[in-house]
């Protein structure tokens, strides 16, 4: 009867080194996955970004994840830039505008940058300073915007962010009359933080919300049939986009079916008892 209780002990030990190795795992997997700072924003590389700006939804000029754009322009024009987002990623979004001379200038402006989705719905910004006054001896206006994550799906009647094209736009809202017309010049840089599965919504959206990806989408599917080249939609991720079914939620699933588990045998290992005493006859 003494085996017993020591490979009971043995058992109770194995299964709590168990317990913990697995809880440490969880807790600290989350964390590292989103803040390390490789996969926090997409690199810039050596490839020089656009020095044109759009006026207008349809004509916004193209960015990639992580690059830059700049433009040259008028004050009081409306500037367009267009970037992708996907699930589980959270977008940034900085503009530099460099005013003119304080002499030419006659007061105090105040500039926006504003951020839409491919619906063209305004996003809020969770921080930053989308808004912000340059008095008339300033040289430059920084502003900022980081958006909410973006989740694989949402209620339809909700403006959460959703995968697709997010449109920035630029401008000044308020400029003495006498300042319109004065050249300026503008930055606007993008970035993207992955964040993991945390904000999955559960679903996933038949397209991204992406202009005219329905179509590409149809033309896609044409030259499959004909085994000619695939063609990318316009906007698209140089990775393309989320396959939508894989998370990391699965290991969060995964591990804490194991944890249920082996709590389940400890449980059941203290609670067992030592069998029949010695004492008790066969049979009672």
């Amino acid at each position: 009867m003494t085996g017993f209780p020591r490979r009971a002990r043995g058992i109770r030990r194995a299964l709590t080194g168990a317990l913990l190795a697995g809880l440490t795992l969880l807790t600290t997997a989350g964390p590292a996955m989103a803040d390390d700072p490789s996969a926090s924003a997409s690199p810039a590389g050596d490839e020089a970004g656009p020095t044109e700006a759009g006026t207008t939804f349809r004509t916004a000029t193209a960015l990639k994840q992580g690059r830059s754009g700049t433009a040259r322009a008028s004050a009081g024009d409306y500037l367009y830039w267009v970037f992708p987002a996907d699930a589980g990623q959270r977008p940034t979004v900085e503009a530099t505008v460099k005013l003119p001379e304080s002499a030419a200038r006659r007061g105090t402006s105040t500039w926006q940058v504003d951020v839409y989705d491919g619906l063209r719905r305004r996003q809020a910004c969770m921080y930053g300073h989308q808004t912000r006054k340059a008095t008339a001896d300033a040289a430059t206006v920084e502003l900022s915007c980081v958006l909410r994550p973006v989740r694989s799906w949402s209620e339809p009647w909700a403006d959460d962010p959703l995968p697709g094209s997010y449109y920035i736009r630029l401008t000044v809202v308020d400029l003495p009359a006498a300042d319109l017309g004065l050249p300026v010049d503008v930055e606007v840089r993008t970035s993207v933080k992955e964040l993991g599965g945390g904000h999955d919504g559960g679903g996933t959206l038949a397209e991204p919300l992406v202009p005219g990806v329905s179509v590409a989408s149809a033309g896609e599917s044409d030259e499959r049939a004909s085994d000619g080249p695939r063609t990318l939609a316009t906007g698209e991720p140089e990775d393309g986009w989320a396959s939508g079914w894989w998370t990391d939620r699965w290991l969060w699933t995964v591990g804490g079916g194991v944890l249920a588990a082996l709590a389940a045998v400890f449980g059941y290992s203290l609670t067992r008892g030592r069998g029949r005493p010695a004492h008790v006859p066969p049979g009672l």
